[in-house]
């Protein structure tokens, strides 16, 4: 099994930024076969979107509503995953989730809130 704690959430104003981290620990096998981190972000009433995610080899995907602003960026060596948020807007206040699959089950975060003000 493998746990994930995201840090880095916050109260920022729109045009600022914020970087999130999520920390993997478990065995080395378990943290070693995760082939993709993501996250994911949830506003109240909204389903949960997949906003980026990273292999372990680099390659990344975002969502197309932050693209050229977020980055999302992973160091293998400490088990941590990052989502670097720039130019943040109203529309992208929510809970940031990571989630990683390991041996066909999901793991999830608690969660770090989001929010951006005006």
């Amino acid at each position: 099994q493998v746990q994930l704690v995201e840090s880095g959430g916050g109260l920022v104003q729109a045009g600022g930024s914020l970087r999130l981290s999520c920390v993997a620990s478990g065995t080395t096998f378990s943290i070693n076969a995760i082939a993709w981190y993501r996250w994911y972000r949830q506003a109240p009433g909204k389903q949960r979107e997949l906003v980026a995610s990273i292999s372990r080899g680099g390659g990344t995907n975002y969502a197309d509503s932050v693209k050229s602003r977020f980055t999302i960026s992973r160091d293998n060596a400490k088990n941590t995953v990052y989502l670097q948020m720039n130019a943040l807007k109203r529309e992208d206040t929510a809970v940031y989730y990571c989630n990683v699959d390991n041996f066909n089950r999901d793991y999830w975060g608690q969660g770090t809130q989001v929010t951006v003000s005006s």
